[in-house]
């Protein structure tokens, strides 16, 4: 595909989400912002989050909510760019942030669930009810790092749910159009699960040899990590992919997966944007742009974006 670069010399975006105005709302893990990238490609800081912002998307009270992962060491070659090697010397625990974007103040929503902290929050989308999925990828140090889930939020701060546990470094999480399947993608292995729901925050767990309850969906060849993903009209997975970077599509029933290449090894997230959502925006974050292209179909609208 063409890609046409928006904006460079970000510092390891993710979590892009296209505005009405034609902005792109997206974070800069490395430098701990929540940032906006205009039409025109000049980058504004909306808010210093700290730690290692990643996730993000719009709620309904249209505040922006964020995964912080707590934050990354990061290694820079000698041309710049920039790649994730663990934990941040100056981690101290996750947590979902709730951003106002009238006035930029950030409030922290959740840091633990029960008796356990969050890890590493990463990717987050919104059901038609108003409650978040989200993933706990945890983090990776020297000699360890940490199980995963997926979790279930209301915005209120009153009500966090494990619903998924153990999965193997939880990363990209997002909804079919029929709101039936929540999906979830693990980097490491590069597989993607599909987990029934029974109703808000609620999964029918299926049996083994499921280690969480889910099915799997489709699994990538060859040494590609999945990361983030968005969902198109037709109910397709587009899952950016790390290492052999690009844009991994999978049909919802597992009976096709495609590669999309792209001269990054990490492309780290896409979303759909503008009048028809047939442009994708994506992050190569190890170069530090983002990108758009036509894409072959719309993106799935999501909820409370107002597209």
């Amino acid at each position: 595909m063409q890609l046409t670069t928006v904006a460079e010399g970000l510092c390891f975006p993710e979590g892009p989400i296209a505005m009405q105005d034609g902005s792109i709302i997206l974070v800069e893990i490395e430098r701990g912002t929540l940032s906006r990238v205009t039409s025109a490609g000049v980058v504004e800081v909306i808010a210093e989050l700290g730690g290692g912002p990643n996730g993000a998307a719009i709620g309904p009270d249209g505040a922006v909510y964020v995964c912080n992962n707590g934050g990354l060491a990061f290694h820079v070659d000698g041309l710049g760019n920039k790649r994730p090697v663990g934990q941040a010397d100056h981690y101290k625990g996750g947590s979902i942030q709730r951003i106002d974007l009238n006035t930029g103040r950030v409030d922290v929503l959740y840091e633990s669930c029960g008796e356990h902290k969050l890890c590493g929050p990463n990717d987050i989308v919104f059901d038609k009810q108003g409650g978040f999925w989200f993933t706990d990828l945890g983090k990776t140090r020297h000699r360890d790092w940490d199980r995963s889930g997926l979790y279930y939020a209301t915005i209120d701060g009153k009500h966090i749910e494990e619903v998924a546990y153990p999965i193997i470094t939880a990363n990209g999480v997002g909804l079919s159009p029929d709101e039936q399947t929540v999906y979830v993608a693990e980097t490491q292995t590069g597989r993607l699960w599909g987990f029934d729901i029974e109703s808000p925050g609620k999964l029918i767990k299926r049996d083994w040899p499921s280690p969480h309850g889910g099915f799997l969906v489709g699994q990538t060849q060859g040494f590609r990590n999945f990361d983030s993903l968005a969902v198109d009209s037709h109910g397709n997975i587009c899952v950016a992919t790390l290492m052999d970077g690009g844009i991994t599509v999978i049909a919802p029933d597992g009976s096709s997966i495609e590669h999309i290449a792209m001269d990054d090894p990490y492309v780290t997230n896409i979303c759909f944007g503008g009048e028809d959502l047939k442009t994708a925006f994506i992050t190569l974050s190890f170069a530090g742009k983002l990108v758009r292209c036509d894409w072959p179909r719309a993106g799935l609208p999501l909820n409370f974006l107002n597209h």
